[in-house]
């Protein structure tokens, strides 16, 4: 059973949806230095458009995310520690979500969001790499149960 299986009970989902945007504004709010500071003023800028607007776009885009992370959860679980392998791997892991955000950010009208986008894009990476075991965690919860 793929990840995005899990979605299929609405309740679970929302907490999945619930969770993953306290660890976005818990990683935003740890940010420190220029590129921190930049990167709270983008984020906050993008909240502006809508309060509710990054947890409707975590929902949009969780069961591609969990899709492309099957594969990486999958040989963790044959490992015996799935969440583990997420951290280790969490390289390939930012680059799984990362090519999906990309895609979608290239097709998105919202010109404010494209340019929030573009000009944080470079140091995604390092940010999604220091998510993941935050979010290796939530997903370990919500597979479990």
């Amino acid at each position: 059973m793929g990840l995005s299986n899990g979605l299929s009970d609405p309740n679970k989902k929302n907490m999945v949806v619930a969770d993953c945007a306290k660890l976005l504004d818990t990683q935003v709010a740890s940010m420190g230095g220029v590129s921190g500071l930049a990167l709270k003023a983008g984020y906050a800028a993008v909240k502006g458009i809508a309060p509710s607007y990054c947890a409707e776009a975590i929902e949009r885009l969780l069961p591609e995310s969990f899709t492309a992370l099957d594969p990486i959860w999958s040989e963790g679980v044959q490992t015996g520690n799935p969440a583990e392998h997420l951290i280790q791997n969490r390289s390939r892991t930012a680059d799984a979500l990362l090519g999906i955000t990309d895609t979608k950010i290239e097709k998105s009208r919202n010109t404010t969001v494209k340019g929030v986008y573009g000009k944080l894009r470079n140091s995604a990476k390092k940010h999604v790499e220091d998510a993941v075991p935050g979010l290796a965690k939530i997903i370990d919860n919500y597979t479990k149960s």
